[in-house]
């Protein structure tokens, strides 16, 4: 399993690290899942559809966090990522928490995946 990342998720992550010191051991632990079951797993994840584009975009809407205390899964980060099964590889597309944004950059998305 190969994970690439945007420049625009890197900003997203240098952003968040700021308010949240665990988020790259985080991402680490999201990662070994992702390389198990990367596919949407409601209700934890689910495929972001409408978008008109061949890949499959995937938003997890369940990730634990540690430097948020007792929320565990229920955090309110939110990733966003683009699978593609027959090249085995992920690509990270954006990272938020939902109190600082409603839902995902779907522009951010079709930029980059047209």
């Amino acid at each position: 399993m190969t994970f690439d990342e945007l420049d625009e998720f890197r900003k997203d992550v240098k952003q968040l690290l700021k308010r949240y010191q665990s988020l790259h051991d985080d991402l680490g632990v999201v990662r070994k899942v992702l390389k198990v079951e990367p596919n949407e797993r409601p209700p934890f994840s689910f495929r972001i559809d409408g978008l008109g584009i061949e890949t499959c975009v995937i938003k997890v809407k369940k990730i634990a966090c540690k430097s948020l205390k007792g929320r565990g899964v229920n955090s309110g980060l939110r990733l966003v990522y683009a699978w593609y099964e027959a090249e085995v590889r992920i690509v990270f597309i954006e990272l938020y928490h939902k109190s600082d944004q409603e839902s995902e950059d779907r522009e951010r998305i079709l930029r980059n995946f047209t």
